[in-house]
C-alpha cells in the first residue's frame, strides 16, 4: 500500500492544485491575497522533468483553472505554459541552504510575471472603457501575491521537490518522452 502511494504521489498532489486553490484558505493570506498555487507544484515538477513537462503541465494547469473558472474571459494559461518552460531550464543546486531560498526568489518572479500577464489582459480588454482605472487597485494584490508566494514557496516547493525526486522513474504523471 504504501509503495502504490509513493507511485502515485505525483498524481495525488496534482489533483490538490484546484482543490487549495479554490479552497482559498484565508490563515495564509497577505492582504486579503492568496499564493500562486499552481507554481508551488509547477516550479518542482519542471526543475525535475524539464521544459517539455513543465509546458504540458502548465497548460494542463491552466485549463484547469480556467474550466472551474467560467465567469471570467481572462485565462492564465500563457504565464503558467511560460513558466513551465523556465522552470524546467534551471537546475538543481547542490547548496541545500540557497537550493530552499532559491524556491522562494524564482516563485516570486513566476507570481509577478503570471500576474502581470493576467493584468496585461484586463488591461488590453478594457483599454477603450472608462473604467479601465478601476483595475489599477489590483497591481497592490500581484505585488501582494507576490510576497506570500515567495513566503511559502521555499516550505511547499522543497517537500514537493523531495517527493518528486523519490517517486522519479516509479511513475510518471505524463510520460511524453523517454529519459
Amino acid at each position: 500500500m504504501g509503495n502504490n502511494l509513493k507511485k502515485k504521489i505525483s498524481l495525488i498532489s496534482f489533483l490538490l492544485v484546484p482543490i487549495i486553490y479554490f479552497w482559498d484558505p484565508n490563515w495564509l493570506e497577505f492582504l486579503g491575497v492568496q499564493p500562486y498555487w499552481p507554481l508551488f507544484w509547477l516550479l518542482p515538477w519542471s526543475m525535475i522533468y524539464g521544459s517539455f513537462d513543465g509546458l504540458i503541465i502548465g497548460l494542463f494547469l491552466g485549463l484547469i483553472l480556467d474550466s472551474l473558472n467560467l465567469e471570467s474571459s481572462f485565462t492564465q494559461i500563457p504565464g503558467l505554459v511560460l513558466c513551465g518552460i523556465w522552470f524546467g531550464k534551471l537546475s538543481i543546486s547542490n547548496n541545500v541552504f540557497v537550493w530552499h531560498f532559491r524556491f522562494g526568489l524564482i516563485s516570486s518572479i513566476a507570481s509577478f510575471f503570471c500576474g502581470s500577464l493576467y493584468f496585461l489582459q484586463i488591461l488590453v480588454k478594457y483599454s477603450f472603457d472608462h473604467t479601465i482605472f478601476l483595475y489599477l487597485p489590483s497591481i497592490k494584490n500581484i505585488f501582494a501575491q507576490v510576497f506570500v508566494t515567495g513566503l511559502l514557496a521555499p516550505l511547499i516547493c522543497s517537500l514537493l521537490f523531495r517527493l518528486f525526486k523519490a517517486s522519479k522513474g516509479r511513475d510518471k504523471l505524463i510520460s511524453f518522452i523517454d529519459k
